[in-house]
Parts: C-alpha cells; structure tokens; sequence
C-alpha cells in the first residue's frame, strides 16, 4: 500500500442486546491503531461503525423491558458509544442500522438482486411458539443435545460436544422463552442464490491480500462442500425492514447488518456534503480502498454473504477482510461465574484504558489466534514494559534532573546524533509492521529501543552529572528526550492519549511520520506531570470482584420464562421477606448507579444494603421510609463494603419504584 491513500475501514457492529466487554475490544482497538497508523501516513483513513439492532432478540429484550425496540437501540447505542470511545477508539462516524439511509440501500440492494434473478422463494418448515406467537430462531430454542445427550443446548449448536445440528434434530426441545414446546409450520421464504457467484466469489478470494490464507483455506473448504441458498427473510413479529411487497415479512438481520457499513459512510458523507465519496468507495474508483475489520465467528457472512450480496448489486467488494481470533481471560473462556466476562465499564472504573491497549497490542498480529489475558501477565506488562521501560524515560530525563536544568534542552552532537540513528532507522520497519497488523512485534521493537534509551542514562548518570557538569547531564537529556520522542511517534497509533501528554511535555508539534527527524535542540520543555502509575493486584481483584457482582444483578434480572426460572414453594419460603425501615442514606462515590442504606428491621438490627436505585431517588428523600428486604440474603463483598441484605423494586430507569409494604407494617415484620 502507498502513502496518500483513500481507505475506508470497518469494524463489526456490536449487537444492541448487551453491553461492551473486553471481548468486543479486542477488535475495535485492533482497528482503530490501524486506522491512526494511516492516518499519521497521512493518508484519508475513515472509521466507520454502527450499532446492529434488528431481529428478534432486539424486539424481545425491549418487551421484557416494557419499552419500544425504538428505545432500546437508542439507549444501547449511547452506551456502547461512550464504552468505546472512552478506550479512545476514534470513529468518524458511528450509526445504527436502523436508519433511513440503511432502509434505503439494504431495499436497493434486495430489489437488484430480484431483477437480475438472484432470488429464489419457497416454503420452509420452522419451529413456532404458540405459547408467544413468533417464530423460533434457534437461539430461542433449546433442548437435549442429538449428539452427546448435553441438556440446556441451544438449537443449532452444543456448548458440549461442539457439534451442529438443525433444530428439528434437537430433543426434547423448548422455548426459551416461555418453556412451551414448539411446533412446526411452514412458511414461505426468500433465498439469495449463492451459487449464482461462486465463480466470482472465488477470484475474488484468491486476489492478494483480500484474506489471509487461513481464511482461505477455510473458504475453500465450504466451496468444497457446496454453497447453499441463503435465508434472507423472516417472519413477523419482528423488529427489522419490510420486504418490499409484504406486509408481514422482514429482511433478516445479516442481509441489512453489513449494509449498515455502507450507511454509516452514507450519512457521514451526506452529512459533509461529499455524497461523491461514498459512490467512490462502494462503486467507482479502484483506489479507494475499503477494509473490513472482524472476528473468526462471522467469518462466513463476511466472506461469503456480503460480497455476494455485493456483487449481485454492482457494489465493489472489500479489498480487505482482516480476521482475528477470540480472547480468553487466565486461558480460559470468559466465565461470568469467575469474573472474568468483564464489561468495559467495569474495567474502566478501576483503570486507565491505556493499559488495555498496550496489552492487546503486545498480543496482537495477522493471525486467527485466539488473545489470552492473563492478568499476571497483564500485571508483569504494564509495570515492567509500559512504566518501568517507556514512561521511566520521561519521569527519568523530564523530571528533576530537567527541572535543575531550567527544562532547556541542548543541541545534539555528532555523539549524540548516533546514538539516535539506529532508533530513526526503525522508521521502515515500525511502518511495514503495522501495515501488516503486526502489532506485538512492532511493540517488541519499541521496547527494545526503550531498552537502549535507558542503558545509554544509566551508563551516563545525568543525576550525578547535573552536580559537577550541568551541561554534559543537559547533553545526555538532550538525547534521551529526542530518543523517547521517536518511541512516542512509533507509539502514538497504541496509545493517543499518554502520547499527546507526552508531546504537551516536550512542547512540541503533534508527532507524524513526517516530522519524525525534526529534533528537539536547544528547545524549552515543559514541567514534568505524572503520565501513567503502576498497575497493583488490588485493581483486578476489584475488576473481578465487581463483575461477578454485575453478573448477579443481571441474572435476577433477566432470567428468562420457563423451566429453568420455576422455584419450588419451599425454596420461595427460605426468603425472608421482612419489612424495613431506610434510617440512613447516601451517594457512593466512585459508583454513580449506587445508594448506601442503612435499613433498620425492627428486632434484627441494622443491615448495610448497597442498592442500585440513585437514578430514581434522592439519597435525603428515602430516610423514613419504609421498603421489602431481603433480610436473609448471604452477604456479599462489594468494593465499597459488605452490602448484608437486597431491598426489593420495580421498574426500570428514573422510573424505577421501590417495594413498599401496605398498612402500618412494623419493621421486622415478616411478609408472608
């Protein structure tokens, strides 16, 4: 790829059901430190992502919820923007694909399709709910595994036994949702013809650099196997785009999720005045380029469905499908059970968001390899390589021994100049390597330039040369500051936010590849400020603790109709529901959704209760009043303390109510 390039880049639309974890990041990180590399090229690099909100997961969760799908995906969305963005991933623009602008190229794109014969309609038969009136996905369905006998699997595949399977084949098989077996209908469908492009789809995938050969290789496997139309349409109710002639028949949610690419760039384009720009990417011009940025379990859409659905339209296709592997947490799937399915907030409440991606950049390359963080690991990284190597140059050459020097650096001589050549001549290498997606090698090479930085101060000893020869230690600061200068450059796409306090400290110009030999020489820089501390175990083991708190939470929550949510009455009657009375309230600090209550009950004393309620009350406007608690709940250890008791409400958001109990209830009465 040459410099002065036109790139259009993607990451994979996070589903509007469910918060951002540390899983989602992976990708999006990936993405964006490519994104910043081309753009410190200089060249036009645009980000472009969207929520995915339709199907019926979407429509379902929001009738849970007692709100409109509409709602949902507008709240989801605002969450899920202020996750990613506070990991300092930098979208140019970030929509939903429950737009007009999808509306209007998923329809164009279905209705080229129908005319030039891509689209085939027959009768299917599906598994439908009578208890809930909706047809079945197989996510809706569980039953007994075919294969191993697994109970609790889902209808297509085993978390078990891995093996796939249509969701007839699954036994004894329910709803989900409400426990009612379901029966079978049939209805009729539409198809997208995939073999109409198999020939296409294969040059397309043997071009250079469109995948990686593990990708094809996989690709070429399905080929083998024979490709098969594609379902592209279901049946209301459903939250989605009409069909264009049907009343009660929708797009299913892959044909219009990748489309909202295309409309994400569409509006921002619009929105610019630069329509031309978006026909450049997606239909005219062979330079401007568009990559697509995903993970191994959608690989088959993306490779197969959407330049299908592409070239059926007369859209260009990708030049680029960059696949990456999963993450584990301690070598393990991410467990909400151990703490380790970690939403980003939760992280972000305990640490800078710069540690996280200095880790996955040091774990991240080309390769369908699955990311395994290990928070010793995590640990040993951060304190080791991150502060004790890199940012140990600035505190170490910025701090004290500059601020004796007045923070006036030198010139260089040709000394001084040599010891900086091997770290300017990197400069190639650096840009190949995260052209490449080479990130934890290109890391590697950092730090081991970090390494030479900091044995040319030790060998120096500016702190003992400052005494006796000031200007010798101003010389040997001089090269240390302009050293770290360049490692910020080869830095600056990893992590933005610690390089641009970096460049407010040296005084200097925003860092691009083409400034890069532009020194620092006798130049005034600024007073030393703490850039990034240690990382200490107390803040994973917080991270831990209180995800496994959220997924309580959730789980009482959500747990959804059916079998598996029946209790029986002599569970119910282990609860102690008691009457209480709030004697004490106040904020949490630290925790915005949080009240710390004090609840008298009568003869059993006080009980501290941390309870999520802060949205819907006023810590002054709760004491004296009465509520329901749960007064024989285990206690459990919060990072602000021991919450001993659960107070129970309903309702969701500002309109939130508590339980409060009828007549002139006493406290500590049991409710019965």
């Amino acid at each position: 790829m040459t410099h002065k390039e036109h790139i259009l880049v993607t990451a994979a639309l996070p589903y509007a059901n469910g918060s951002i974890h540390l899983g989602h990041l992976v990708e999006y990180i990936q993405t964006d430190i490519w994104v910043r590399f081309h753009k410190l090229l200089g060249n036009e690099a645009y980000f472009f992502c969207a929520d995915d909100t339709h199907g019926t997961p979407i429509m379902i969760a929001a009738r849970n919820q007692g709100i409109s799908p509409e709602e949902l995906i507008e709240k989801v969305k605002k969450e899920h923007y202020h996750d990613l963005s506070s990991f300092q991933i930098d979208f140019t623009n970030y929509h939903s694909t429950n737009s007009e602008e999808n509306r209007e190229l998923a329809t164009g794109i279905f209705l080229k399709l129908s005319e030039k014969g891509h689209i085939a309609k027959r009768e299917i038969e599906q598994a439908y709910c009578e208890h809930d009136k909706i047809f079945l996905p197989d996510r809706f369905i569980k039953g007994t595994c075919p294969k191993c006998k697994a109970a609790d699997q889902y209808g297509d595949s085993c978390e078990v036994c891995g093996s796939t399977y249509s969701s007839t084949e699954l036994l004894e098989p329910r709803c989900s949702l409400c426990g009612t077996p379901p029966v079978r209908r049939t209805s009729l469908h539409y198809f997208v013809k995939l073999q109409d492009f198999e020939a296409r789809l294969q040059e397309w995938y043997q071009q250079d650099q469109h995948i990686s050969p593990a990708v094809a290789k996989k690709m070429e496997e399905w080929f083998q196997a024979g490709l098969k139309d594609w379902d592209i349409s279901r049946d209301g109710p459903y939250f989605g785009f009409l069909i264009p002639g049907e009343s009660d028949k929708y797009f299913y949610v892959w044909l219009d999720a990748p489309v909202g690419y295309m409309a994400s760039a569409l509006h921002y384009f619009r929105s610019i005045g630069k329509e031309e720009f978006f026909f450049r990417f997606w239909k005219s011009d062979p330079d401007w380029k568009i990559y697509h940025f995903i993970g191994k379990d959608i690989m088959y859409f993306h490779t197969l469905f959407w330049p299908a659905q592409l070239l059926g339209a007369d859209y260009k296709t990708p030049n680029g499908v960059f696949v990456h592997g999963f993450l584990t947490v301690n070598g393990e799937k991410m467990s909400k059970s151990k703490g380790t399915f970690i939403l980003a907030s939760t992280f972000l409440r305990h640490l800078d968001s710069s540690y996280l991606r200095f880790y996955f950049a040091g774990k991240l390359s080309d390769s369908l390899d699955d990311l395994d963080l290990s928070f010793e690991d995590f640990l040993n990284r951060i304190n080791s390589d991150l502060v004790g190597n890199l940012i140990n140059i600035f505190s170490r050459s910025g701090g004290a021994i500059a601020k004796k020097l007045d923070y006036r650096l030198s010139a260089l001589d040709s000394a001084g100049k040599a010891i900086l050549e091997p770290i300017i001549a990197k400069k190639e290498a650096m840009i190949s390597l995260l052209e490449q997606r080479q990130y934890a090698r290109a890391l590697r090479e950092i730090l081991a330039l970090g390494n030479l930085i900091n044995r040319y101060i030790n060998d120096r000893e500016p702190w003992k040369l400052v005494q006796e020869k000031p200007e010798a230690a101003r010389e040997v600061i001089t090269v240390a500051l302009n050293g770290a200068r360049i490692l910020a450059l080869y830095l600056k796409p990893i992590l933005p936010e610690l390089v641009q306090k970096i460049e407010k400290q040296l005084n200097c110009p925003p860092l691009t590849y083409a400034n890069l030999s532009s020194f620092l020489e006798n130049h005034t820089i600024l007073p030393y400020e703490h850039l990034l501390q240690r990382v200490d175990q107390k803040s994973i083991d917080a991270i831990l603790e209180e995800s496994k708190q959220t997924l309580q939470e959730k789980t009482a929550q959500t747990t959804p109709k059916g079998d598996s949510s029946l209790i029986s009455l002599q569970e119910l009657q282990r609860s102690e529901l008691r009457v209480g009375e709030i004697v004490e309230a106040k904020e949490v600090a630290g925790a915005d959704k949080l009240l710390q209550l004090t609840i008298n009950l009568g003869e059993l004393g006080n009980r501290n209760v941390f309870a999520g309620i802060r949205i819907a009350y006023q810590a002054s406007a709760l004491i004296g009043k009465k509520c329901v608690v749960v007064s024989n709940l285990e206690p459990r250890k919060m990072r602000f303390g021991v919450s001993e008791a659960m107070i129970l409400a309903t309702g969701e958001g500002e309109s939130l109510s508590l339980v409060i109990p009828d007549r002139q209830a006493k406290n500590g009465d049991r409710l019965k």
